[in-house]
């Protein structure tokens, strides 16, 4: 069976959403970040990122990381390029051409995007938006999105959908990185296409799925 190792409320959500679109079992195993606990190497500590049970699985100390049959994997854009190719069906790519437009998007995406979408996240999860440099940095980020939200609105002239115009793991990939700039709604309001996009990717029961597993995570916290 696959092992998921994170929480939700991290990357580790591109892995639960994904194995809900694939409809395959999974076992979850909630590890936080060592920053969110007091003393993460304190004997009765939850587990996290710094625990050396956890160290054994990624080194690192990052999450998520995936184990499935024996075989672990700590990129989580990576875990979900391998659990489309190995389960198939429509979300990965139909052949070859399809697989490196998907691999294309993905790494794209992470080195395009993400810098700046996961600054945004950091800068509101420490209560800094409304302070001067908070907003200084936010500004900062957004400026550098525009591009890459420019590319993909141009992209989505053509297609709703970033590959073969259908639902793949390219655009599983990608939403989970533009969420996290959610917040910069006049951004959004630039790009029409991006924001009906990630509109329908919300909309897909394997999103909703996820998101209600991070609900009930933050109620048991």
């Amino acid at each position: 069976m696959l092992t998921i190792y994170g929480v939700y409320r991290s990357r580790a959500s591109r892995n639960y959403w994904m194995a809900e679109e694939l409809g395959i079992p999974y076992q979850s195993v909630p590890v936080i970040q060592a920053r969110m606990v007091k003393d993460p190497l304190a004997a009765d500590a939850r587990l996290n990122t710094k625990s050396p049970s956890f160290l054994a699985v990624n080194p690192m100390g990052l999450i998520p990381a995936i184990d499935d049959d024996g075989l672990v994997l700590t990129e989580s854009l990576a875990n979900n390029l391998y659990l489309a190719r190995k389960h198939g069906g429509p979300l990965c790519g139909a052949d070859v051409r399809e697989d490196g437009q998907i691999a294309n998007w993905t790494l794209w995406v992470a080195t395009e995007v993400e810098p700046h979408s996961v600054r945004i996240v950091l800068i509101h999860d420490k209560g800094l938006q409304d302070t001067a440099d908070g907003r200084a940095d936010i500004n900062t980020a957004v400026e550098a999105l525009e591009k890459p939200f420019d590319r993909l609105e141009a992209h989505l002239g053509t297609a709703d959908y970033v590959v073969a115009d259908r639902f793949t793991v390219a655009d599983l990939n990608l939403a989970e990185v533009f969420r996290y700039a959610m917040s910069e709604t006049a951004l959004f309001d630039r790009h029409p296409r991006v924001t009906a996009w990630l509109a329908r990717c919300h909309a897909r029961p394997g999103f909703k799925a996820m998101m209600a597993g991070r609900s009930k995570e933050a109620a048991a916290d």
